[in-house]
């Protein structure tokens, strides 16, 4: 086992005293290298690092964390129940949610309005607006009655009707992931591709945070492909996904007495299934397919529905380039939706974890862990609470699979008396890897858990 030096650098700015610390946002990172032990702390005004004394290997660190003496660190400090940074949804109620859906589906045949209900709860995000929610956006804010009224949402307070019992019986899934949730369910349980989605997103609070009507596409416009671009160019899509996206038509109908296009009924709609009437852009408007493209390149059904934005399609040329191909290839157009799909699904969205839950896969489900290039971080929070306080993120990194295999910190660890939490090693690797937040945490007892970490090993506790 390899030997360390301690040390302790405090570095306030010279015109502020070291305590003025206290209270200021800040970060901290334990770092385990091939060298030494390192923890830093950093924030606006000051910095703190602080290297380990003594021996270090993961099984000293082991006994810190099961320490009977453990407990003694904290005798001035009041500790609160140990759990994880809570997401904005639960993994396991959204899996149960999805279920529901999927029955309200096969009962309700509702496809079409749930795919429109997660559309249009995205497709106001403005990227040229930073701030949340104001930018708009997957948030949840189509539940408040202002944002419904929206001559665009007529019709969706229907949706809200259908899966107001789902969001009740799941109190820990929040609106904003439920409408993406019913959206993507509602394309796959229509034959659609599968949608890479995660989920984690946070809602909006109030009215007041909706966002002001005309950020959706109009059907009929003047000039249908510049609408088009201007609408979708706003959300930062390109002209491949606006024909991708705009496939999904070959879901349901449009009903003049909530958008003033379309049939009252065609021979395709007036038995149902559901409430009958309406015009479709497929004969088959709850299968999801290609035949959209296909239609509407032919134009030998005059009981289809053909709106100029569809038109438009293969009338410019850009649009016509992508729109040909689907029509010829669905397995291509499935691809893009499913990445297209995705991407409209998390725009302007605020992650509760930063990087997402992700349902059918091992990393993001309860998010404690991730991979890097450089080996493996395992990310470990505390509940502890004190004054003056100090919000606080932790990062543990070791960088061998021997020292991961046994680290104390794996789902399998019993509780520990410091309320470590248990943590979870993954072999996925997103983009962006979010902090996990500690509740507010004392400069001092920060300090006292390193010295008492050297005690407790050298003593072979």
């Amino acid at each position: 086992m390899a030997q360390y030096r301690s040390s302790l650098t405090l570095s306030p700015p010279k015109s502020q005293p070291m305590a003025s610390l206290r209270g200021s946002a800040a970060t901290v990172r334990l770092l385990h290298s091939a060298s030494r032990i390192r923890l830093s702390l950093s924030s606006a005004s000051s910095s703190l690092s602080i290297s380990s004394s003594s021996s270090y290997s993961p099984s000293s660190l082991k006994c810190l964390q099961f320490s009977p003496l453990a407990p003694h660190i904290f005798k001035d400090q009041k500790r609160s129940s140990m759990s994880t940074v809570a997401a904005a949804s639960d993994p396991a109620q959204l899996k149960s949610a999805r279920e529901d859906i999927k029955e309200l589906l096969k009962s309700k045949s509702c496809h079409p309005i749930l795919v429109r209900l997660g559309w249009h709860d995205s497709g106001t995000y403005n990227k040229n607006i930073e701030e949340w929610p104001r930018r708009g956006g997957a948030n949840g804010s189509l539940r408040f009655d202002i944002e419904l009224k929206h001559a665009a949402n007529a019709g969706l307070v229907n949706a809200l009707k259908l899966i107001k019992p789902i969001k009740d019986k799941y109190s820990g899934v929040t609106y904003a992931d439920l409408f993406q949730l019913a959206s993507a369910t509602a394309i796959e349980e229509a034959g659609g591709p599968k949608i890479p989605m995660k989920y984690g997103r946070v809602d909006v609070s109030a009215p007041e945070e909706c966002p002001e009507e005309g950020r959706l596409p109009a059907a009929g416009p003047p000039k249908p492909a510049d609408h088009l671009r201007e609408v979708f160019y706003r959300m930062g899509l390109n002209d491949k996904e606006i024909v991708a996206l705009s496939g999904a038509h070959t879901l349901g109908r449009s009903r003049p007495e909530r958008s003033g296009w379309g049939k009252p009924e065609t021979k395709y709609t007036k038995n149902g299934p559901g409430a009958p009437g309406g015009q479709s852009w497929t004969a088959e408007w709850l299968k999801f397919d290609n035949s959209y493209f296909k239609d509407i390149k032919q134009r030998k059904d005059d009981d289809l529905l053909v709106l100029p934005t569809d038109a438009a399609l293969f009338e410019d040329p850009s649009f016509k380039v992508y729109a040909e191909k689907y029509a010829e290839d669905q397995e291509a157009f499935f691809k893009d939706y499913a990445e297209a799909h995705a991407k409209l699904s998390n725009l302007g969205a605020k992650f509760d974890p930063q990087e997402g839950i992700v349902l059918d896969g091992v990393a993001g489900e309860k998010f404690m862990a991730a991979k890097y290039s450089s080996g493996k971080l395992v990310q470990i929070a505390y509940s502890l609470s004190s004054a003056p306080l100090l919000p606080l993120a932790v990062n543990v990194s070791m960088e061998t699979p021997s020292e991961i295999a046994s680290s104390p910190f794996t789902s399998n660890s019993p509780p520990s008396p410091l309320g470590a939490s248990s943590a979870v090693i993954s072999d996925s690797t997103p983009s962006l890897t979010p902090e996990l937040f500690l509740n507010p945490f004392n400069l001092d007892v920060l300090i006292s858990v390193l010295e008492v970490y050297n005690i407790l090993h050298d003593k072979h506790i």
